[in-house]
């Protein structure tokens, strides 16, 4: 199974849940060779609601995700904290959409959910935790104490930061933070646009249709993770395209 376990089906936050837009990013994500997809979308996104009534809507949900034509779209959110740092959360559908309304009133930067109160919320709802993009200078995870990160799942290896940061580095800094506190990693594109998909997989050795049996093959490490040759074109092309985009939105 092949799974992008940090991805966006809004081109931004502030931007209107598209269905057009939705259904080629999924037919693009097929395409780009993925089985399976968690879709994190930012908890503070405009109308974040509207992602879940279409897929509710328009698909059959089966055990923990949603059938895309074929396509297993594993629902999730990513979430602010107050120390610093983006937090990716994946689980079932009532979940996600449960962890979504106790944030109510955490949406802005002042109000953020400190770390250990969401890693409490996220073990009560038995989620799969991601520790997304640690090194990226905008919003850092590192800072965190030992405690504090050890109660994460895995570290994101995030496409967006291996193609700015430079990937030889990049990867190696995160497998040294990773193994320094114990914890996996797995890979995300972190794409708003179709073209970054592909960019980093994690190439699952079973088929999982469960968060709990995504979160056993990570945990015993039954999974390789893979970097585009392309790494680079992908980025920067699905950048420019998301800038423009942007603009006309």
């Amino acid at each position: 199974m092949q799974i992008d376990f940090h991805s966006h089906v809004k081109i931004s936050k502030k931007s209107s849940f598209m269905p057009e837009y939705f259904r080629e990013m999924m037919t693009e994500a097929r395409a780009a060779g993925l089985t399976a997809l968690a879709v994190t979308e930012h908890f503070n996104t405009a109308r974040f609601m509207d992602i879940y009534t279409f897929l509710q809507a328009h698909y059959p949900y089966e055990h923990d995700y949603y059938n895309i034509d074929g396509l297993k779209l594993f629902p999730g959110i990513e979430v602010d904290v107050k120390e610093g740092g983006h937090i990716l959360l994946i689980g079932g559908g009532s979940k996600v959409l449960a962890i979504r309304r106790a944030l109510k009133s955490h949406t802005v930067p002042d109000a953020f959910i400190p770390f250990d109160r969401l890693l409490d919320l996220a073990d009560e709802y038995d989620m799969l935790t991601i520790g997304a993009h640690p090194y990226r200078e905008s919003t850092p995870l590192h800072q965190l104490t030992l405690r504090q990160l050890q109660r994460l799942d895995a570290f994101d290896l995030n496409g967006k930061d291996l193609y700015t940061q430079g990937i030889d580095f990049y990867r190696q800094r995160i497998a040294d933070f990773a193994a320094a506190v114990g914890k996996p990693v797995v890979a995300g594109s972190d794409t708003h646009q179709f073209l970054q998909y592909g960019c980093v997989v994690t190439k699952l050795a079973n088929d999982c249709d469960t968060v709990e049996e995504l979160k056993h093959c990570i945990k015993m490490g039954k999974y390789q993770i893979h970097i585009s040759n392309d790494l680079r074109l992908k980025v920067k092309s699905a950048t420019l395209v998301k800038k423009y985009m942007k603009k006309l939105l």
